[in-house]
């Protein structure tokens, strides 16, 4: 079965190095949290001063991770956001011609995933007794284990990502139409879902 790829593209090898920046996965961290952001806020967030927060801004912006949002800032003030749609890492250890840089870079990504993952549900334990109750009964936990095919496994992911893109292109749309002015009805809701076949190893077949 084909790979469908459920986000706006995959990350090349220059961008996959270039993202792989411990303060620009911040950046990025706290444009998905908080919406459209200046320069100067983020410096503030990160105890940077604006500069470095600039070029970093400029150098994801570069690479297609964020954009400026025209209809907000004044003047020289720029607003910037992340690019709908969203990307995929791709695996450039599957390509014999990947660089060792690379494959480094993208170690780094997935370290930094596994962290964010684990700060987000930390978080979440954190603020669940002060969480409005609607939001908490529409919240979830869930973990499977199952023996399963290849085909199967490929087809169950395929269809959880064809539901997460369906909502991922509603909120995007929203976020478009007002930016910078979320709807109040709203919350930012966070989607953790991994498909991982564990224990799994090659076989070695008689000739």
């Amino acid at each position: 079965m084909q790979s469908k790829h459920y986000s706006a593209r995959t990350l090349d090898a220059n961008a996959l190095k270039s993202f792989a920046h411990p303060l620009r996965l911040r950046i990025y961290e706290l444009l998905d949290e908080h919406g459209p952001s200046t320069a100067t806020r983020l410096a503030g967030l990160l105890g940077q001063n604006t500069g470095a927060t600039s070029y970093h801004l400029r150098e994801l912006a570069r690479h297609d991770m964020i954009e400026t949002v025209p209809e907000l800032g004044k003047g020289k003030e720029k607003y910037w956001r992340i690019v709908p749609g969203g990307f995929s890492y791709g695996d450039p250890s599957a390509d014999p011609s990947a660089d060792p840089e690379t494959v480094d870079a993208l170690a780094r990504l997935l370290d930094d995933l596994i962290r964010q993952r684990g700060a987000e549900l930390a978080r979440w334990r954190e603020e669940e007794a002060t969480t409005p109750e609607e939001w908490v009964r529409a919240s979830g936990f869930g973990r499977r284990s199952m023996r399963l095919t290849v085909a199967e496994t490929t087809r169950m992911r395929e269809e959880v990502f064809e539901v997460l893109e369906r909502y991922r292109a509603v909120a995007d749309r929203r976020d478009l139409e007002s930016p910078g002015a979320p709807d109040p009805a709203t919350g930012r809701v966070v989607v953790h879902f991994d498909v991982l076949p564990v224990g799994v190893k090659h076989t070695i077949k008689d000739s």
